[in-house]
């Protein structure tokens, strides 16, 4: 992946600092402050910052799967006017990721054009990749976490003495569940269809491919039964599926050579998508536009960058889940 040396940018294949030995081990982030509602450290200690209407920015795409989440539960803990929004062009171009315009990221570091600019701003030296979603302090003009997992459990709890909002999407009943269904789904789907996609040796392909399809038919089975993946909640174990499955019959199916069956194969498993994404605040979060130009514009899995003209994906026709039991989603009292 382009990244930074030294706080020097070195623009090179994507991934392309994430492989060894042919095979794709995604880099760990870095940056792990945790908001909170009054600043105290994060669950694990890490240094906290006191949550506040407008002071913090997300930078995200709609291609990448991994801000997708961010925007989902931005979204639904409506907080839409309270976390403002920066959207990257989906194609990953020489400067990495990068805006169509300007924006203004704070008084201290003024407009940026180039997400890696952030980066610098942050730490000067900083030596890594540049990737989204970033949760930025317009105050201090710095960031505060660049690890999507953990900003999908800031924006589900931080803010909600400024909102009121109860909706828990991590409850403390469900979490043994969605901890186990979260590995299952982050190592052989999530980042499985990377480990298909980016892979480099034949064997190293069909064994991340395999693996992708031994955890969808896992689904399917799962969802054959149950409304969502932890039970009768939503949950962020459906959200962490979800920008994946969204993305498969558009984009992994084809460039990343996940293509033993689609999603349409899966009947279960394509109606949860539907009922997903028909959700108030959810297809918002979604481009398919921009998952395909984005992930077909990647040279080395793609060297001609032709977006295909399909898939035809039918969202809206009805996702015949409402025979199973659910409960919709889990609220404090």
């Amino acid at each position: 992946m382009p990244q930074l040396v030294n706080g020097k940018w070195v623009n090179d294949d994507v991934a392309a600092s994430e492989m060894k030995d042919g095979a794709f081990h995604r880099e760990a982030t870095k940056f792990r402050h945790w908001l909170t509602a009054d600043g105290q450290p994060g669950p694990e200690g890490q240094p906290g910052v006191a949550a506040e209407a407008g002071r913090f920015q997300l930078f995200v795409s709609y291609l990448c799967p991994w801000a997708s989440r961010t925007l989902m539960m931005r979204s639904l803990k409506g907080l839409t006017e309270i976390v403002p929004l920066s959207v990257a062009e989906p194609a990953i171009g020489e400067n990495g990721w990068e805006f169509s315009a300007p924006q203004d990221a704070s008084a201290r570091v003024g407009s940026v054009r180039y997400l890696h600019q952030l980066y610098t701003a942050s730490e000067p030296q900083y030596t890594g990749k540049v990737s989204v979603p970033v949760l930025w302090d317009r105050r201090e003009g710095r960031i505060v976490n660049n690890e999507s997992a953990d900003i999908v459990r800031m924006l589900g709890t931080a803010f909600d003495g400024i909102t009121g909002d109860g909706q828990d999407f991590y409850p403390e009943p469900l979490r043994p569940a969605i901890d186990d269904w979260n590995a299952v789904v982050y190592d052989t789907l999530n980042n499985g269809v990377y480990r298909a996609g980016f892979a480099k040796k034949q064997d190293v392909y069909e064994q991340a491919a395999r693996g992708v399809f031994e955890t969808l038919d896992r689904l399917e089975t799962r969802l054959a039964a149950n409304r969502y993946i932890a039970g009768d909640y939503f949950t962020e174990a459906d959200i962490r599926a979800f920008v994946t499955l969204i993305r498969f019959d558009a984009a992994y199916h084809g460039a990343f050579k996940c293509n033993i069956r689609r999603l349409a194969d899966y009947p279960n498993l394509s109606g949860y998508v539907r009922e997903i994404y028909q959700w108030p605040g959810i297809r918002e979060t979604v481009r398919i536009d921009h998952i395909k130009r984005g992930y077909y514009s990647i040279a080395h899995i793609n060297p001609t960058k032709i977006v295909p003209v399909g898939p035809e994906l039918d969202l809206d026709s009805p996702h015949g889940r409402d025979g199973l039991s659910g409960k919709g989603v889990f609220r404090r009292v």
